[in-house]
């Protein structure tokens, strides 16, 4: 068993990076912090799945634009060109399935 305790995992920097809460061979799990403004390019992927822990901000979906807030999930399908952009302080945590 692998305990993570996010919110001692939470930080922010100048430039967006994820902290990799786990890596396997096929899945992977980072946290994202993002301060307002910051964001993920658009970039193909297999499927996500984002839960949002707090703040707020846009994720880009294909051609679809999604309000990220508390509590929301998004699932993401494979091959779908995902990004994120920070409009209050975002943070979330991903699981990516390939």
């Amino acid at each position: 068993m692998n305990l993570i305790r996010l919110r001692e995992k939470v930080q922010f920097n100048k430039q967006f990076r994820p902290q990799i809460l786990c890596a396997a061979p096929d899945a992977k799990a980072p946290l994202i912090c993002l301060e307002p403004g910051q964001e993920i390019p658009s970039h193909p992927s297999g499927t996500g799945i984002f839960y949002v822990l707090e703040g707020k901000g846009v994720m880009y979906l294909d051609d679809e634009e999604i309000s990220l807030s508390k509590g929301t999930v998004v699932i993401a399908p494979e091959g779908s060109k995902r990004g994120i952009k920070g409009v209050e302080r975002l943070v979330a945590v991903a699981v990516h399935v390939s």
